[in-house]
């Protein structure tokens, strides 16, 4: 390819609205252009970065026994109705009626539409395993997008579905699957960790997350330095830090606190570690019931009949984790209660909570750690006043105990073999194993060996495609731009030659090394525009190319061109006859 004939388009400023890195240089690049909110052209460049990715997942997921077809971008309703998610998924799903008022969604995943296909073409266990997947757009409709290609509405995603006769077996393809994926995120250079994870909205039983790390990373990942143990801070158990409640010491006392309502203040004031103090957290879980309208059931949004409202304690250097908590019975679905509620419940307002003297009752559930502390600082719900020396058993109920709370580092580890560690990471695939939640929903269904009817064993496996081309810039970058991973970068080599037009002598060997180059099948750009040198520089250290080489009349009158390698930028100068194997060794390294 010839810089002339390509279209690069780069920008010395990044838009406003750029908030992060891979953002600002994809923009500066003249890899993306915004079209609306969360909505982007991919140029002729990031284009070039996305085939490369979609190439690597093809190889792996066909090597792995995969096999490619494609679903449409567009789903009726009424397969989304079956499997319940039509209600569940929430705002995100971007639902659309066609001209004749039927209900359509732009899919933001394919879980519904590849088991209608299961059900319809495959019959027997004979039949099985089988694993299809799709590289397609996808749209979530983002409350808020933001991040350029990390947080959009539109986006390119791989996804893969497995069909099995059995747990077992489904469990090989989920492990067939994390073992591609290994190897897909390996070939590309980044650096990542597989994380247990929290199934969320996709559901299942069993979860791994892929995680690029990246200081800018949305996501924390707890791991352990001393074992292979990792996990998504949403889902990492936290360990009681106390292994034995102790015996009261003192008396409970009411103790004024003025204008004192964040725990780290309390402590400051009363002159204790902030390890001695609870956090109070009110939640509330409204129960709902259809309503009817006679004897007709009516299709609308179902009322609130009546609410709950549960209190969740942790220590007061802690943080609740919301995932934790929306597992604890009960407590599925809820959200924060109101400041109305608050004061109905408490008598309080919030920053002086506990659960002492409550108003009304509540559920308190307290988190293990907080449930092995003795003589204990909380709110005495009154605002200006904390309860110290507060103790289980003594002057409250024992609670319910459960973990809600995010590990932090230097936590124990759950396998035992060390304290934890934090790391920032950016997740661009994850794995599910579903088991029976769409097949039996959908009544998708095989005849087994014995010759009954039973729903299929599923898995699915998505990578996103679209915010891999984010998480590695994000991952891979300097002062002056990017610095991609050869297996993805938009180019593997730029010959760079200074003064094309004007000197024959250039124009000659940087022809000749393209050529070469070309020839041994490397990815190479010729610079043949009429641009100064050092603005053809800028630009391919911003696009980020991996091997430089520069060709000009100085050099030349030595017998040499000048290579340089984009991440650490050292250059070196090499015979013009070993140009091209040297760059081919340096691509190579």
């Amino acid at each position: 390819m010839k810089a002339s004939r390509f279209h690069l388009s780069t920008l010395k400023e990044a838009p406003a609205d750029a908030e992060v890195v891979s953002h600002r240089l994809m923009t500066r690049a003249g890899m993306i252009r915004k079209l609306a909110g969360g909505i982007y052209n991919y140029m002729p460049l990031g284009l070039r970065v996305i085939r490369k990715i979609e190439a690597i997942i093809r190889e792996e997921m066909n090597r792995a026994g995969a096999i490619e077809l494609l679903m449409p971008v567009i789903q009726p309703a009424e397969l989304w109705i079956e499997s319940g998610r039509w209600d569940k998924y929430g705002p995100e799903l971007l639902r659309i009626k066609d001209r004749h008022q039927r209900d359509f969604i732009v899919q933001p995943t394919s879980e519904e539409a590849i088991t209608d296909i299961a059900r319809n073409e495959i019959r027997s266990y004979r039949q099985m395993p089988k694993n299809f997947y799709h590289i397609q757009t996808k749209f979530r409709d983002e409350r808020r997008p933001r991040f350029g290609v990390m947080r959009g509405r539109e986006f390119t995603m791989k996804d893969a579905y497995s069909f099995d006769r059995d747990q077992a077996s489904a469990l090989e393809s989920y492990k067939a699957m994390y073992d591609a994926y290994v190897a897909i995120f390996t070939r590309m250079g980044l650096t990542f960790r597989a994380v247990a994870a929290d199934t969320g909205a996709i559901g299942g039983s069993a979860s791994h997350e892929f995680q690029v790390i990246a200081e800018t990373g949305e996501d924390a990942i707890a791991w352990c330095p001393g074992s292979d143990y990792a996990a998504n801070v949403e889902l990492a158990e936290a360990l009681p830090l106390i292994a034995q409640r102790g015996a009261p010491a003192g008396p409970l006392a009411k103790t004024p606190t003025p204008s004192r309502e964040k725990c780290e203040d309390v402590a400051e004031l009363l002159g204790l570690p902030l390890a001695r103090t609870v956090k109070s957290i009110v939640l509330a879980v409204d129960r709902r019931e259809p309503v009817k309208d006679g004897a007709q059931d009516y299709a609308g949004p179902p009322r609130i009949v009546d609410t709950a409202i549960w209190l969740l304690l942790v220590r007061g250097d802690h943080e609740l984790n919301e995932v934790k908590a929306g597992k604890v019975p009960g407590l599925e679905g809820f959200r924060f209660a109101t400041e109305a509620e608050i004061v109905e419940h408490f008598g309080s307002p919030p920053g002086y909570l506990g659960p002492i003297g409550t108003r009304r009752p509540v559920q308190v559930v307290a988190d293990r750690t907080v449930a092995a502390m003795s003589d204990f600082v909380c709110g005495a719900n009154e605002e200006g006043f904390h309860y110290t020396g507060a103790n289980w058993g003594r002057d409250l109920p024992e609670p319910i105990v459960a973990d809600i709370r995010n590990v932090q580092a230097g936590d124990p580890s759950p396998d035992g073999k060390g304290a934890l560690a934090i790391q920032r990471g950016i997740e661009v695939g994850h794995v599910f194993y579903l088991g029976t939640k769409y097949s039996a929903a959908m009544r998708a269904e095989f005849v087994d060996v014995d010759g009954k009817s039973r729903p299929f064993e599923m898995g699915c496996y998505g990578i996103g495609v679209t915010r891999l081309v984010g998480a590695a810039i994000e991952q891979n970058h300097d002062e002056r731009g990017i610095v991609w991973p050869r297996a993805i970068a938009p180019f593997e080599v730029a010959v760079v030659p200074l003064g094309y037009g004007k000197s024959d002598a250039v124009r000659a060997v940087a022809d000749a090394l393209y050529a070469q180059l070309l020839a041994d099948g490397v990815d190479v750009v010729l610079d043949d525009r009429d641009e100064r040198p050092g603005v053809m520089f800028a630009d391919w250290e911003l696009i980020g190319v991996p091997v430089r080489v520069t060709i000009g009349e100085r050099s030349l009158k030595e017998g040499r061109v000048e290579l340089l390698v984009r991440r650490g930028m050292q250059s070196e100068a090499v015979p013009v006859g070993e140009a091209a194997p040297a760059v081919r060794r340096l691509l190579a390294g």
